[in-house]
């Protein structure tokens, strides 16, 4: 059962990370004062929001496991399904409207609170059910004030975020155009509470990533690097959710984007040939992380991998190098293009002029997606696009997920990458702005090892940024920490063996260097 710790903290115990309440009322204050700046909107208008709702899988009775709307979240903080929320723009006051239970959902389902009681958790103002919400509104609220509902574009997903409803909802004054932008806009800058607990959630990634290292081993299943990255985030993250499906890629499936998916789910059985592509990342109370690693199953990189390798990730340090406040993203993806076409030349898999390449889009041959994205409550955070219309049109520009210039507490993801996919060389080498370009003979050499991906989660600072996942990234590194692989006794998963290594090695944030302590 989850915690709430003295009604102060959300908490799931033991080494877990505590999460103040303070946090979304924080988030509250900073909308309202946002919405407040708003020019033609009237001081005394409500926000109004709908929390996600319980539901049952098709025609059977069985409930997929329950994930808060992520605005409901970012406001409130409500674990529970089927609650509204609103919040006095003028004053900050804050309203939750719980559901009336059945007297039955307590052998079933557990103890019902009262409205006090979740007042307490969620330190609101006022607590009342659902099926008073009009006469509620009615007396807070009037008909002549006007309740601001969410309702606009994702530009990341193409969706449209769903109007809060209520039976009687209207006969009140709605807008819905004014609250999406701004609520949107305050998401994409976190707090020190929030950027907190999205260092624990890439602490207890990056050192499931570290386990999963330790624990590879040949002629296993792609999906059991699933479940060792799981069980990791569960057991000692008390991670129950996943921030995205896990992608565990091997041999030439790296070479998919988004492999790992029901019509590909992770079952390929890895040899110790192979190179790894493991994106996978685990959410805590919500907030997310997005974790790339890549190396080789049998922890010794080859020629062709370490070449591939070292392009990515230095077109990954590149860009974290340069990130800051007033820089452009779109600026970072063509350096990590410029950097990663670089070595490709210096290897003789590409041949003539960088420039030249540049302009005819050669990179996203090799790398069809974006630099990097949004990362918070969602994945894929929101606010990327405030005007969808600046969307670039070029290949690979047009697949970026933001073209904002970076700010001072975005948080963002850096994940260049290298991909040999047979497809995309095919239409490449019968273009005729691009196959004088390729060295088809020398990349049928790197065919094999399919992809590879690194990709970092960080904060903007003031000055550069910071780095929020910490795991083994040069070669040198990788291949240090996975020595230890073989010194697990058949293949157990020996939490305490990795936990001494875990104290033994540092990988420093900004250094990226190992550091071997004295034993």
């Amino acid at each position: 059962m989850t915690t709430f710790s003295g009604s102060d903290h959300f908490w799931k115990g033991a080494q877990t990370l505590k999460v103040p309440m303070e946090l979304f009322k924080l988030n509250r204050q900073r909308l309202c004062e946002a919405l407040r700046a708003h020019r033609t909107l009237p001081p005394d208008s409500f926000v109004f929001l709908q929390g996600g709702t319980s539901e049952m899988r098709y025609c059977s009775d069985h409930e997929p496991l329950f994930r808060q709307e992520s605005y409901f979240h970012w406001a409130f903080g409500v674990i529970e399904p089927d609650f509204y929320g609103a919040i006095n723009v003028q004053n900050g006051e804050s309203i939750l409207f719980i559901p009336r239970l059945p007297a039955a959902y307590v052998a079933w389902m557990g103890k019902i609170k009262e409205p006090d009681e979740f007042k307490k958790i969620y330190h609101v103002d006022h607590v009342y059910y659902v099926d008073e919400l009009e006469k509620i509104f009615d007396e807070l609220v009037g008909k002549s004030k006007l309740i601001l509902v969410l309702n606009g574009l994702n530009t990341d997903s193409g969706k449209e975020s769903q109007a809060a409803h209520f039976p009687g909802i209207e006969h009140f004054h709605i807008d819905k155009t004014t609250l999406h932008s701004i609520i949107s806009e305050c998401r994409v800058f976190k707090t020190d509470m929030e950027l907190d607990v999205m260092r624990y959630a890439n602490k207890i990634s990056s050192e499931a990533h570290k386990f999963v290292m330790l624990n590879i081993k040949d002629g296993m299943q792609e999906y059991e690097i699933e479940s060792l990255f799981q069980y990791y985030c569960g057991r000692y993250g008390a991670m129950r959710h996943m921030s995205y499906t896990c992608i565990c890629a091997t041999g030439d499936n790296p070479a998919i984007l988004h492999y790992g998916h029901a019509g590909a789910p992770n079952d390929r059985q890895l040899t110790s040939k192979d190179m790894c592509l493991f994106d996978m990342g685990g959410e805590y109370y919500c907030y997310t992380s997005d974790i790339t690693c890549s190396f080789p199953v049998s922890g010794r990189f080859t020629n062709e991998q370490r070449i591939v390798y070292e392009a990515v990730l230095d077109a990954n340090r590149q860009v974290m190098k340069a990130v800051r406040p007033g820089v452009s993203w779109v600026d970072m993806h063509l350096l990590a293009e410029r950097t990663q076409l670089e070595h490709l030349k210096a290897a003789g898999l590409v041949q003539g002029d960088i420039e030249e390449m540049m302009s005819a889009r050669l990179c996203a041959v090799f790398m069809p997606h974006g630099l990097g994205h949004f990362i918070g409550i969602d994945t894929h955070d929101v606010g990327g696009y405030p005007n969808p219309q600046s969307r670039s049109t070029l290949v690979g520009l047009k697949s970026l997920r933001t073209d904002r210039t970076l700010e001072e507490r975005m948080c963002i993801t850096i994940e260049p990458g290298i991909y040999f996919n047979q497809s995309l060389l095919n239409n490449a080498y019968e273009d005729e702005k691009l196959k004088k370009f390729l060295n088809k003979n020398e990349i049928d050499k790197y065919l094999h090892i399919g992809g590879v991906r690194i990709e970092d989660d960080i904060a903007i600072t003031s000055d550069g940024c910071e780095l929020l996942t910490v795991v083994p990234r040069t070669c040198e590194e990788i291949e240090e920490w996975m020595s230890h692989n073989s010194k697990q006794a058949d293949g157990k998963l020996d939490y305490e063996y990795f936990d001494q290594l875990n104290k033994k090695y540092q990988y420093k944030n900004q250094s990226i260097t190992v550091i071997k302590k004295n034993n």
